[in-house]
């Protein structure tokens, strides 16, 4: 049997009562999170130049663009709201893949709601079962191909993610296996995006293209079109090509689904900063230090920062000339961390970035690699910062791996508030925001997941503006 054939199997074998209440909860953390961080880069440039772009969003259709009042077809809505949910690179992350989960389901999960395919909505349950197919189909995937996939240059959320993107719509499109086979073998080779476009506006259109790819293949495949069954593991296959001979473990691909559920093993990060993943261990530790010794910033001679070897290729960015750059500067983030005692949406705005008094600080900073975290190792999201201060004075403290808030560390309910709160201030109106965040937190009750776009469309900042 090819591997297209046995991931579709596993797909399919997925049921509600399979999960166990933690995959739920995360689930529902996920799909909120990323509701968020869309309503946050709704009006970001990158999305408004995509949208001017001809035959983007030209036709109406029954999905909501969310934060604007404009509803599309499918395939648009999953293209601008997946850049608008990586577009200030504040949505969750997973160690296993190496990159964002959730930006790769929640976009589709919702369109297809939207659709109300053949007349069925889609309901809460629905919703969180398709997203823990669609995540631990990405997350087996991982396991067989990472991290030497990552480390070759892809961009993994959408390389590896599109697959999860196919399972959650197979599922909520009803496909059955053999069609869910072909959209998986589709996706192969419709999977794209390299990390050499980091830090640029391409970075985020990876995921609304990789979305609008695994729902375009997931429309066609239901529809009769056909792929090579033996599209990953052929010559010349996915796994040949993305990883090569002796790159990758099908055995961890195919076997163990679910036993245990990564979401619950080795768990979804939430962001508490709106930039690169790879700085926030850093942004911890300069934090820690502002706290604890608030530091003269006139005063301070050096400031160290040493990481595991994979975080700094895309953020070692000395000099960021864009608020992009600026999400992906190891130098620029910390600096902050120790002129405001903070990092928050605002700092990637504006002029702020050239700030003055941070940018006498960022000469400071030397980055380099940790002697304690061998590129062999697996502390890949630890950090250590060292202050040393004119009079020889040093303040240090370092994180081990801890990706995000997730299971060991999680936000509570009014943290999750704050942050949805905040991102959603960006197009919405408090009271959306109110309602929207409350149907999201006990999605599982709701029979028909669209209202909580119904409840985002009509308090949308683009219909007061239209209307003022």
């Amino acid at each position: 049997m090819h591997l297209g054939e046995i991931l579709a199997n596993r797909i399919h074998e997925i049921e509600s009562e399979h999960l166990p209440e933690a995959a739920r909860y995360w689930a529902r953390i996920g799909i909120l999170d990323t509701v968020g961080v869309t309503l946050a880069g709704a009006n970001e440039p990158m999305v408004n130049i995509l949208r001017d772009v001809p035959g983007v969003a030209e036709a109406p259709g029954p999905c909501l663009v969310q934060g604007t009042t404009s509803r599309v077809s499918a395939l648009d809505a999953v293209l601008i709201n997946g850049v608008a949910s990586h577009a200030h690179d504040f949505d969750d992350f997973s160690s296993t893949i190496g990159g964002h989960p959730s930006i790769m389901l929640s976009p589709v999960i919702q369109a297809i709601a939207d659709m109300k395919p053949e007349g069925r909505e889609i309901s809460g349950r629905d919703a969180v079962l398709a997203y823990n197919v669609g995540f631990e189909t990405m997350m087996r995937i991982a396991r067989g191909v990472n991290f030497h996939h990552y480390n070759k240059g892809w961009h993994p959320t959408v390389t590896i993610g599109i697959f999860g993107s196919v399972a959650a719509a197979s599922r909520l499109l009803e496909l059955d296996r053999d069609q869910t086979a072909m959209a998986m073998c589709q996706a192969v080779s419709l999977a794209s995006g390299v990390k050499a476009n980091f830090g640029s506006m391409v970075k985020p259109l990876h995921v609304g293209h990789a979305l609008r790819n695994a729902l375009f293949a997931t429309f066609t495949a239901q529809r009769g079109f056909k792929a090579r069954p033996d599209a990953f593991d052929a010559r010349q296959g996915y796994l040949d090509v993305f990883n090569g001979e002796g790159n990758f473990d099908v055995s961890q691909i195919s076997d163990n689904w679910g036993n245990p559920w990564d979401i619950v093993d080795e768990g979804l990060g939430l962001k508490q900063f709106p930039c690169c993943g790879s700085t926030h261990a850093m942004i911890n530790c300069a934090l820690k230090i502002w706290d604890t010794h608030k530091p003269d910033i006139d005063s301070i001679r050096e400031i160290e920062v040493l990481t595991h070897p994979l975080r700094i290729p895309h953020t070692d960015t000395a000099d960021p000339k864009t608020l992009v750059q600026a999400k992906f500067s190891a130098q620029y983030v910390v600096s902050r961390a120790f002129t405001d005692g903070a990092v928050k949406m605002s700092h990637f705005e504006g002029r702020r970035p050239w700030d003055k008094n941070v940018r006498a600080l960022m000469q400071k900073v030397r980055y380099g690699e940790h002697p304690d975290m061998p590129l062999e190792g697996d502390n890949y999201f630890a950090g250590e910062v060292v202050v040393t201060m004119n009079d020889g004075t040093q303040y240090r403290h370092r994180q081990d791996h801890a990706v995000g808030r997730g299971i060991k560390n999680p936000m509570s309910e009014e943290e999750l508030w704050e942050k949805y709160s905040d991102c959603a201030a960006v197009s919405v109106t408090r009271e959306s925001a109110e309602k929207s965040f409350r149907l999201l937190s006990d999605i599982e009750s709701l029979s028909d997941i669209s209202i909580i776009n119904d409840a985002l469309e009509p308090e949308s900042r683009e219909l007061k503006k239209r209307t003022a």
